[in-house]
């Protein structure tokens, strides 16, 4: 891999500990029923100081507010790609 791919693919593993997987919810919250479940909570994201590397569940802090401006970077390109599949064809 050369840099561009290898920052490509850190980028990619650190976004999916932010993204819905399916009913499992987001890796972010491990398992916590009411960010998986609960209307009023499961698009609540918390951006904690450190993640568990086997799980990706949070740990630590949860206001880490430097996380926000690295995180929301690396969601862009996986919204926009999501964006563009559901988005209807030219009329």
């Amino acid at each position: 891999m050369n840099l561009l791919e290898v920052a490509q693919e850190i980028s990619r593993r650190l976004a999916r500990l932010f993204l819905p997987k399916g009913d499992a919810g987001r890796p972010c919250h491990g398992g916590d029923p009411r960010f998986r479940a609960d209307p009023h909570w499961k698009d609540l994201i918390l951006f904690h100081e450190y993640f568990d590397g086997d799980t990706g569940r949070g740990i630590g802090a949860k206001h880490q507010s430097v996380w926000t401006a690295l995180i929301i970077r690396c969601l862009e390109d996986p919204a926009a790609a999501r964006k563009a599949k559901t988005a209807p064809g030219p009329a």
